[in-house]
């Protein structure tokens, strides 16, 4: 296939890739008073899955709850449309989000037919791997970090005279921010496949430099939790987690692409 070939194919999967995400899109917007009571301002109430299971181990351990979240979660709208703009927001992220399987499935349809039989069985698993890794990383976001997150927000006082309202948009920029920016942060493994696979990236580097990437990791968790010490503590850990995990794929790698070059150059003499 010509030049302009690979971009006729490659417009034609970005395509049917924007219509996947309308649609989702447009299915949130239709359900958008349910999913902004339940799912959107879910982690503001005290009867929100994190806190009941922190609480339960909490009444065991000292015999009361150690999270209460105020009644109320007052959120005032300062702009004519801001809620016109936050349900379009809500609609657009919650579209990507559902829509993001797919959105790999295209990916892996336009790379597969230059790979080969072998490449291409073992891509079904990759492929699979970037999507689950996504979702764990937005269930991370939404579940671990967000409710301490807004716990601390709202319990912090600096004095009692002090009437709490809070912006619809803020809240709407701290959810994106903590649940997305978990969720893209989860493919780091991804990365790590690819820059061993072409050579660049080898497992000693990443033990070398593992204090270093200690250091980035809490810098990226300061950046999408940008509350207190505990919820910064909270983010970083499944990335401290990520991490040697991706050392240990690294390493998987890194021996697969050895054995394969071994192969190679057997093959050549």
């Amino acid at each position: 296939m010509s030049f302009l070939g690979h971009i006729g194919e490659l417009r034609a999967h970005l395509v049917r890739s924007l219509i996947a995400i309308v649609v989702c899109a447009i299915v949130i917007g239709f359900n958008v008073n349910w999913i902004m009571d339940h799912i959107f301002f879910g982690p503001t109430r005290n009867d929100f899955l994190t806190f009941r299971v922190v609480n339960h181990f909490s009444r065991e351990l000292i015999g009361e709850n150690s999270i209460t979240l105020p009644g109320n979660f007052a959120v005032q709208q300062k702009k004519l449309f801001e809620q016109f703009n936050v349900m379009m927001a809500v609609s657009i992220f919650g579209g990507m989000v559902a829509a993001f399987p797919y959105l790999i499935w295209e990916l892996w349809r336009f790379i597969s037919p230059a790979l080969h039989p072998k490449e291409r069985k073992n891509s079904v698993f990759l492929i699979n791997f970037v999507w689950i890794l996504f979702a764990v990383g937005i269930l991370c976001g939404y579940f671990l970090i967000l409710p301490f997150a807004i716990n601390f927000g709202l319990l912090f006082k600096v004095s009692d005279s002090i009437t709490q309202l809070f912006d619809l948009t803020d809240y709407t920029t701290l959810f994106m921010q903590i649940v997305l920016g978990m969720g893209l942060v989860f493919l780091f493994p991804v990365i790590v496949y690819f820059l061993t696979s072409i050579g660049i990236l080898t497992p000693q580097f990443m033990r070398k430099y593992r204090r270093h990437a200690i250091v980035l990791i809490m810098v990226v968790a300061a950046i999408i939790t940008p509350a207190d010490v505990l919820s910064m503590m909270m983010a970083a850990l499944p990335l401290l987690l990520l991490y040697e995990f991706s050392i240990l794929m690294c390493a998987y790698t890194f021996k697969k692409v050895q054995k394969r070059n071994l192969e190679s150059t057997e093959l050549q003499k």
